[in-house]
Formats: C-alpha cells, sequence, structure tokens
C-alpha cells in the first residue's frame, strides 16, 4: 500500500501571504544572483550584460529611495501651514464681522488666538469668544498690551 503525503492537498498548503506585484531592490537581486548560479558555464553572461543588470538595480533602488524621500517631504509639508501660523497663538488678531451679523461687513471684532488648525487645506484660527475664522480674514495682529 502506497503512502500519500498529506502536504501534496492543495488545500491544506501554506499561503505566501500577500500577493504582492511589484518586485523590489531585494527581488531583483535574487533574480540576478539565480541568473548567475544557473548559468550556462560554456557560455557565460556576457560584460555588457551584467554591468547592464547591475546599472538596472542601481536605478531601480535610487528610485525607490527618492520616491520613499519625496513622500516623507510631502507629508511634512501639509503641516507646514499650521506650523507657520502657530505663532498667532495669544496674540490678538483683528477680523471682518460676518455680514449676516452686521449687514455691511465693514465693522471689526478683536479676539485672542488659541489655537490654529486646518481643514480642507484652509489654514483656521479658533479664537478666545469661540469663533473660529480663516487665516485669509486677519486684517491685524498685535500682542497682548499689558493694562
Amino acid at each position: 500500500m502506497t503512502k500519500v503525503d498529506a502536504s501534496l492537498y492543495l488545500n491544506q498548503q501554506p499561503s505566501r501571504g500577500s500577493t504582492n506585484s511589484t518586485l523590489d531592490k531585494d527581488d531583483f537581486m535574487k533574480i540576478l544572483m539565480t541568473q548567475l548560479q544557473t548559468q550556462d558555464p560554456m557560455n557565460p553572461m556576457e560584460d555588457k550584460e551584467f554591468i547592464s543588470q547591475m546599472a538596472s538595480f542601481s536605478s531601480l533602488e535610487q528610485m525607490m529611495n527618492m520616491s520613499k524621500a519625496m513622500e516623507k517631504m510631502t507629508e511634512s509639508q501639509s503641516f507646514a501651514p499650521v506650523v507657520q501660523y502657530s505663532s498667532l497663538i495669544g496674540k490678538e488678531v483683528t477680523y471682518p464681522i460676518d455680514e449676516a451679523e452686521n449687514g455691511d461687513g465693514s465693522r471689526q471684532e478683536n479676539a485672542v488666538v488659541t489655537a490654529v488648525s486646518q481643514k480642507n487645506g484652509e489654514v483656521l484660527l479658533e479664537l478666545k469668544n469661540g469663533k473660529t475664522v480663516d487665516v485669509q480674514s486677519i486684517s491685524r495682529v498685535s500682542d497682548l498690551t499689558t493694562e
């Protein structure tokens, strides 16, 4: 009687993890090393071919590193406006009163900035009086005076 190994059943095979279809530099290096190990000794890879593949590997690695650096830079730049306007915290700002309240929009109000936030790409100042105003509507910034 012949014994059948249970590992031959497909549904019992261990999964290989994610099915990532992109190759990284490690995969490229493995392919290159396998190619070198399995080449025909009577007809080895030409120097030009090998140099070309190594140049491709180097380019791939540099592009991946540059991509990671660009991602980090883009991420850090998204917080730049908030950091830039954080110096307004504790300062008194002057802003126009909404026309719905006043009618003509010519009146202005002063309030102290307590926080800076960003929403949909716009920088907003949260004020001590409970209002929130767009930083673009600010007409004046001043230090609090001690009286």
